[in-house]
């Protein structure tokens, strides 16, 4: 089904959005899920809410990309129950380690007085990404947006882990060195 038919259903409030919104995008949502939160069952209670979001949160204007809608809901609620589980114990999975590669690139967090600088953040990390070939776009978003192991990446890209890592470290590289140039680091 198409998405623009999959995103009528909601508006019409049919119950046949929620089958047909995991028919097409519950194995993308559970990946996503999973590379934050191996435990399947947090994965899957993810991917569940994800799709009640989907339904009270479905926007006045309709997503452009519907996968991406979901894909950024699955995240931030994969994220948000890993900090929960995690909050006194870090160590282990891939979330703080794939952050922990970013904290040289990005300043650390801000407070609500600097909102404008975390706007501007995203907008040069976003300008950065739009600018890399599109195997280092795929790689650098695998690690730091969908937070993929390096073995993950290496297996769908094709290449050895050796060369995700040494492609991984020159991105961080060169975004810090972009954020500099751009003021923001």
């Amino acid at each position: 089904m198409e998405d623009t038919a999959i995103i009528d259903l909601y508006w019409q409030r049919s119950d046949q959005a929620i089958a047909e919104t995991d028919r097409k995008y519950g194995r993308y949502c559970r990946r996503i899920a999973l590379n934050i939160c191996p435990d399947e069952e947090d994965a899957e209670e993810c991917v569940n809410d994800t799709w009640f979001h989907a339904w009270t949160r479905m926007p006045d204007e309709r997503p452009a990309i519907l996968s991406g809608f979901l894909g950024t809901i699955t995240r931030h609620l994969a994220l948000d129950r890993y900090r929960a589980k995690h909050s006194l114990k870090r160590g282990g999975g891939e979330v703080p380690l794939a952050l922990d590669e970013l904290r040289d690139c990005v300043p650390g967090p801000s407070d609500p007085e600097h909102e404008m600088e975390v706007r501007e953040l995203e907008a040069a990390i976003d300008r950065f990404v739009n600018a890399l070939p599109e195997t280092d776009q795929v790689i650098f978003l695998s690690r730091y947006w969908f937070l993929a192991s390096v073995a993950e990446i290496a297996r769908k890209s094709g290449c050895t882990q050796s060369k995700v890592k040494t492609t991984l470290f020159r991105l961080r590289k060169k975004l810090r060195i972009y954020l500099q140039e751009e003021g923001l680091c």
